[in-house]
């Protein structure tokens, strides 16, 4: 027994001592290395870290990971213990580790040997996807951004997500997304992911339920909702056949088979009173965007007076497999009028000032929108409340409606407002003008150091920056610091600058004509003063604000134009007085097309002149106008071809000494896609009375004497005006108005045979040279098909001249702007236009005119400049023609004025 006993003590106490052994202060080195989490943690013991190695990585830098665990060599720790199980929770935080553990290779006495034993989680070394086109993938490559990532689960489903819903937000409600991983051989430790789209088809809208509206219809309700509509062709057809037939039809395919059954009349009738068809928006159906209608509906409700209006409930529910049904139940509430405005904190401004301001009467219609603009910003009308506050440096100025007391139909408006200290203008500065020179920018400004603090002079310096060119017009925010303390404010205009050089390159190969085509460069923020600092050069040296302009155009041996033109805005450095010097030289030749000989000349029209011009702003009746005079000297010479112009003589010359006037206010917001303002013009031209100053001279003398100077009055008035409609700043309606009248000094010269008028077609002298003629254009027309003497221009027995002397025109458009983007500007365009061209006063009855219809899209690209394209049709024949013109395709290149 007790033999028994002390074996048992001894087997007890050697196997305590094994333990100590193991991790007291004994050597003990492992046959191999042990898992720190495998040690007893009854009984920890404290080291000193002599070494930590890491093994397993693939990418990842050793010291790196070593230094993420947060153990160091020298460091005391108890193994087991906290420091290395946070390290361990360090390592696996970071979520590039795919496993780890903390071994033990060594003890030497009170050092202990680390090991970290660590498998790296691959990366995705590429990203590819298939059923998106080029496009798409672009767009998705940038949203994911997960090349080079980790592999993680939670990347993936997040990516998955995300381009599922990039699809949902397209209308496609049943896309699916698969992700594909393969190993990459060719990288160590990557992966390729490959995410496969499948997007199906659109989830159309079937139909819209309105519930609870009793005031306002539906038709107006869905007008309302602006990217949320019915798929319009199926709604059609479907509730006509549910109306005629009383039964409802499960698909567009079917509800057509019902049209049988309903009559032309009916259709018409329904068609009329129900059916919209809606051009710009589809009938997708995208969450976010029916929250945004939403909020634009209940904003609906409110301008119409119905201030307590809301949506109750909305819901959407599968019709189709790709079409779907929304209904909307509304609370109209009560509509409400205005009754009581009174003025609460105003010493500056007594209440009849405020309320003229406000625009509101008692009895009107309670509109919370217009309220708003009223009070702080209306831009169409710009006499706001806050504008007389701001406009005289109370920057601080805020003004709180309050609604003291609604009874019945009726609504008490307290306005309460807070004056607070006239503010100065400490500094301007401006931001992001790495091309232009700061002087360029900041002789634009309008709001200066010193001034009293004007919002009118803000807005207005937002657009004159905007009128530059230089910067996107979308972009131009000024950065406003005011200091309450000291009533200061200091103001950055942030700019960011877009190319506006441009380049106009077409050409090819017009067979018998040579080559046809047109190299322009226009260079609008070019520097005369650094032509020697190459430094400046971009391609060309920038910077000074001034524009050059360089034109070869060219149809064959038919038609050349040399022309070149430079332009300093700022002559004198002073004042905003532009100089303009422009040299040009055109040449016409007729070659024998009749005969067959294309390389034989029979006959040929010149003109070289120079312009040098100086216009200036002036600051009355307001700073919109502008007043330039120039003065144009231009040779026109004859090689058989005077009788083209109704001339006696077939070769000759004839000189022309002018002087321009033109009166213009140009108040537009935006150069390219204008939404507000007008730009008006008078332009005259005016040369010596010849004939008073030589009595030999009369209706008698031979053309040659006659037409040597020519002897001439022009006038031509221009007046643009655009508008927002539909309460958007995307739709913009646009009205104009051209005239011209070619005039002389009395009978003895008569009207000039040069400097007449054509019309017809894009406008563009290009494929239909007119020298010596104003060129205008009329869509849904040939080009310069509505001209006096068309007919017998080439006819050396007719003596009628070619061109009209008095011509006008009229158009509307209603545009829609796609892309504001300054790298390419994109709108729409629907347009009606009428105009004619009259061969003497006699004629001009300004009620006959060519009228004309249709739709184009125009394009800005900063390199090329406005791209467009028109299809119109004219309704009227043109002269010598029974028949309407009918459908046109017009291209043109640049803004046309006219």
């Amino acid at each position: 027994m007790r033999r028994s006993t002390l074996i048992l003590l001894l087997i007890f106490w050697v196997g305590i001592a094994q333990a100590q052994i193991r991790l007291g202060q004994s050597r003990y080195t492992p046959s191999k290395p042990v898992d720190i989490l495998e040690l007893n943690y009854s009984s920890p013991q404290k080291y000193r870290i002599a070494e930590i190695k890491a093994v397993g990585l693939a990418t990842l830098d050793e010291v790196a990971v070593i230094s993420l665990a947060g153990l160091r060599v020298d460091d005391e720790i108890s193994v087991p213990g906290d420091a290395i199980s946070n390290a361990l929770r360090k390592l696996w935080g970071q979520g590039i580790i795919g496993d780890v553990k903390i071994l033990v290779t060594k003890i030497e006495d009170n050092d202990i040997y680390l090991l970290l034993e660590l498998t790296e989680r691959p990366r995705f070394s590429r990203v590819e996807f298939s059923g998106v086109n080029k496009t798409q993938e672009s767009e998705l490559k940038d949203k994911i951004k997960i090349r080079g990532r980790v592999v993680r689960d939670d990347v993936l489903s997040t990516s998955q997500r995300n381009i599922r819903q990039y699809f949902v937000d397209k209308g496609f409600l049943n896309t699916e997304v698969k992700v594909i991983q393969e190993r990459d051989t060719t990288l160590p430790n990557s992966v390729k992911i490959k995410f496969d789209v499948d997007t199906r088809s659109k989830v159309k809208i079937n139909k819209i339920n309105i519930y609870g509206n009793e005031e306002i219809a539906d038709r107006r309700i869905k007008g309302r909702l602006k990217k949320t509509k019915e798929h319009p062709r199926m709604h059609f057809f479907r509730e006509l056949a549910s109306r005629i037939s009383n039964t409802t039809p499960k698909s567009a395919k079917e509800a057509i088979v019902y049209r049988n059954v309903v009559s032309d009349e009916e259709v018409k009738d329904y068609f009329s009173r129900n059916f919209k068809l809606n051009i710009f928006t589809a009938s997708k159906y995208v969450a976010k965007d029916f929250r945004e209608d939403k909020d634009g509906l209940i904003g609906f409700y409110n301008s119409r007076g119905y201030r307590d209006a809301a949506i109750l409930a909305d819901s959407t529910y599968r019709h189709a497999e790709n079409t779907i049904n929304l209904d909307i139940s509304l609370e109209e509430g009560q509509k409400y009028y205005y009754r009581n405005i009174s003025f609460v904190g105003n010493y500056l401004h007594p209440d009849e000032v405020l309320l003229s301001r406000l625009g509101i009467n008692k009895g009107d219609v309670y509109n919370k929108e217009r309220l708003e603009k009223r009070l702080n910003y209306d831009p169409q009308r710009g006499d706001d409340v806050s504008s007389l506050y701001q406009d005289d440096g109370y920057l601080f100025f805020q003004i709180d409606p309050v609604e003291v007391k609604v009874q019945a139909d009726s609504i008490d408006i307290e306005m309460r407002i807070f004056e607070g200290p006239q503010v100065t203008v400490n500094s301007v500065s401006i931001q992001g003008n790495e091309r232009t020179s700061d002087h360029v920018v900041m002789r634009e400004i309008r709001i200066l150091p010193g001034q009293k603090f004007n919002r009118s002079l803000l807005v207005r310096t937002i657009r004159e920056l905007s009128q530059l060119g230089y910067f996107d017009p979308e972009k131009i925010e000024p950065d406003m610091r005011p200091n309450f303390e000291n009533a200061t404010v200091d103001i950055t205009f942030i700019l960011e600058e877009r190319p506006n050089d441009q380049i106009e390159l077409s050409g090819g190969w017009g067979g018998f004509f040579g080559f046809v085509g047109t190299v322009g460069l226009v260079f609008n923020n070019f520097s005369i003063k650094n032509i020697g600092n190459f430094e400046k050069w971009r391609p060309l040296p920038v910077g000074d604000g001034q524009k050059l302009s360089l034109r070869v155009q060219a149809n064959g041996r038919t038609f050349q134009n040399y022309s070149i033109s430079l332009t300093e805005p700022w002559f004198g450095g002073k004042k905003p007085n532009a100089l303009s010097v422009s040299f040009n030289h055109s040449v016409q030749r007729q070659l024998d097309f009749m005969g067959g000989n294309f390389d034989m000349e029979i006959g040929s029209f010149k003109i070289t002149g120079a312009t040098v011009g100086l216009s200036k702003r002036v600051t009355w009746p307001d700073d919109y106008f502008m007043v330039s005079q120039s003065l144009t000297f231009q040779i026109y010479e004859f090689n058989e071809f005077g009788t083209s112009f109704g001339l006696s003589f077939p070769t000759g010359r004839a000189n022309s000494l002018a002087f321009n006037n033109t009166i213009a206010r140009n108040n537009i917001d935006n150069p390219i896609y204008p939404r507000l303002g007008s730009n008006i013009s008078l332009a005259t031209s005016f040369t010596p009375p010849y004939a008073s100053l030589n009595p030999n001279i009369n209706s008698e003398s031979p053309d040659e004497e006659r037409f040597r100077w020519l002897e001439y009055h022009k006038w031509m008035f221009d007046a643009s005006f655009y508008t927002p409609v539909f309460g958007s700043t995307k739709w913009v309606m646009s009205a104009r108005t051209h005239m011209g009248f070619l005039g002389s000094y009395g009978n003895r010269i008569g009207i000039i045979p040069l400097e007449r008028f054509v019309l017809g077609g894009d406008g563009m002298n290009f494929n239909n040279f007119a020298l010596g003629q104003e060129i205008i254009g009329l869509r849904g027309y040939d080009n310069q098909s509505i001209t006096p003497g068309r007919e017998t221009r080439f006819d050396p027995n007719s003596t009628e001249g070619f061109g009209g002397i008095v011509y006008n025109k009229h158009v509307m458009e209603l545009r829609f702007l796609v892309s504001p983007n300054p790298s390419a500007t994109i709108f729409l365009l629907g347009f009606a236009e009428a105009g004619n061209n009259w061969g003497s006063y006699a004629e001009f009855n300004p009620y006959n005119l060519k009228k004309s219809a249709g739709f184009g899209a125009r394009i800005f690209m900063p390199a090329f400049g406005l791209l467009g394209l028109d299809w119109g049709y004219g309704f009227d024949p043109i002269p010598g023609s029974t028949q309407r013109s009918g459908a046109q395709f017009h291209f043109t290149i640049g803004q046309q004025f006219r």
